[in-house]
C-alpha cells in the first residue's frame, strides 16, 4: 500500500510569536510510519512540528498550521491507498492573525476563534475506495463520541484514546470498525500500538480489494 500518515500538533498563530497548540508529540504517527515501512509499504508522513528525527525511507512533508495540513493531505490523497490520521489538528484557530506582536497592556483581551477545516470529514465525503482510519481523543462518553465520529465521517475504523496518551510512551487504545465490536489494548507501547494499527490497515485493505 501507499499509506498517508499525519502526525503531531498544529500551530494556530495569534501573532508572529504566539500560537494555540496542544500536547501531541507525534510519537504515535511516527511509530506507525516506521512500522509501515518495515512491512514493505510506501509511506508519506505529513507532520506538524515535533522533536523526532525523520525516519529513513519515508517521504516527509512538514507543516505548521491546520490549513497547511489540510492542503497537503488534499494534495497527496489521490496517490494513496490508506490514510491514518494520528495528527492532533486544532479544531479552532484565531479569527484574525495579527501581523505584528501584540503589545502587553493592563487591559484584558478577548480572542475570537473560528473552526478549522475538518480534514477527515472532507476525506470521508469523497472516500472512493480509500481506507480511512481516524483517531478520537475523548474523556467524556468516549465510546459514544468515537462511534459517532466513525459513522459521521465515513471511516473504516477509529482508534479511541484519552488525553493522557499525548506525550506518553505507553497508551490504552480501543479500536472500533464498522459492524464490529470494540477491541481493547491496555498499557501498551506506542510501537506495539503501531503494529496493531498497521495490521488493521492491511486487513481493511485486503477486505476492500475482494
Amino acid at each position: 500500500m501507499h499509506i498517508l500518515i499525519t502526525a503531531g500538533p498544529t500551530r494556530e498563530y495569534i501573532d508572529p510569536v504566539r500560537f494555540i497548540t496542544n500536547g501531541s508529540t507525534g510519537k504515535m504517527g511516527y511509530a506507525c510510519a516506521i512500522r509501515a515501512i518495515k512491512k514493505g509499504h510506501r509511506v508519506t508522513l505529513i507532520t506538524g512540528p515535533v522533536n523526532i528525527a525523520p525516519p529513513k525511507g519515508i517521504k516527509i512533508v512538514k507543516v505548521l498550521t491546520s490549513s497547511d495540513m489540510a492542503r497537503e493531505v488534499e494534495e497527496h490523497y489521490q496517490q494513496c491507498d490508506c490514510v491514518i490520521m494520528t495528527a492532533a489538528v486544532s479544531d479552532y484557530k484565531p479569527a484574525i492573525t495579527q501581523k505584528f506582536k501584540i503589545r502587553k497592556t493592563d487591559d484584558s483581551m478577548t480572542l475570537k476563534l473560528i473552526r478549522t477545516t475538518d480534514i477527515l470529514a472532507t476525506l470521508g465525503r469523497k472516500k472512493q475506495n480509500k481506507i480511512l482510519i481516524g483517531f478520537a481523543v475523548q474523556d467524556q462518553e468516549p465510546r459514544q463520541n468515537a462511534s459517532r465520529k466513525l459513522e459521521n465521517k465515513n471511516l473504516d475504523a477509529i482508534i479511541l484514546n484519552a488525553p493522557t496518551a499525548m506525550g506518553a510512551d505507553k497508551t490504552d487504545i480501543q479500536i472500533l470498525q464498522t459492524n464490529r465490536p470494540w477491541e481493547s489494548h491496555t498499557n501498551i507501547t506506542k510501537t506495539r500500538a503501531a503494529k496493531t494499527i498497521i495490521s488493521l490497515a492491511e486487513l481493511l485493505y485486503e477486505k476492500n480489494a475482494k
